[in-house]
């Protein structure tokens, strides 16, 4: 669970687009900051209201992550030989899937905050990593984020949360069904998943 709350903070550390001319080690620090300040405030996503906590992770989260750079890592060369519609499908069921595994944990965000260590890239990098700590009780989490310049935007596509990759992890998660059925069998797999997360929420 932790693990999830890390990578929950880790993806709304990306909540709204990095502007060009913004250091990007200071705006994850006030985004990072902002995002759990509002979780904090809002009752519903502490209650476990999970309409609430979707609707948040999905409109202002997923449109500043490199969403198919994501899939494409976390799913490797099957990737490459799948049709458009297999693709089309997978990064649906995929986004789902990311959108369940994070939202549950922003309910556990207590007296968390974010320290920011200093950025090393060369002058107009396009990709860098912004490396953090989540500081709580206790020794602070390392939480590094992988960055890319999408034209006047900076976007997420991956993260490290104690040492591991978030895409290296998907692989992982990823890589049984995909020997065993190919593609189709991970969109089937994903889809089962987020069906019962789906029904869960309703009961």
């Amino acid at each position: 669970m932790f693990r999830r709350l890390i990578a929950a903070v880790s993806l709304s550390a990306a909540a709204s687009v990095f502007a060009a001319d913004a250091a990007p080690d200071a705006f994850v620090l006030k985004l990072s900051n902002e995002v759990i300040d509002a979780v904090k405030a809002d009752k519903a996503i502490q209650s476990g209201d999970v309409a609430r906590i979707r609707a948040l992770v999905d409109s202002k989260v997923m449109p500043n992550v490199n969403l198919q750079r994501m899939v494409v890592k976390s799913v490797g060369p099957p990737w490459r030989g799948a049709s458009a519609e297999q693709q089309k499908r997978l990064s649906e069921e995929f986004k789902t899937y990311l959108i369940n595994t994070y939202s549950g944990a922003l309910t556990q965000v207590k007296d968390q905050s974010v320290r920011v260590r200093p950025l090393r890239a060369a002058a107009g990098a396009t990709e860098l990593v912004v490396g953090t700590d989540i500081v709580n009780k206790g020794e602070p989490i390392q939480l590094d984020y992988r960055l890319e310049k999408d034209g006047e935007a900076w976007k997420i596509y991956d993260f490290n949360v104690l040492g591991l990759w978030a895409t290296d992890s998907f692989r992982s998660q990823f890589s049984k069904d995909l020997s065993a059925g190919g593609v189709d069998a991970l969109i089937t797999r994903l889809a089962e998943k987020n069906k019962s997360v789906a029904a869960a929420a309703k009961n």
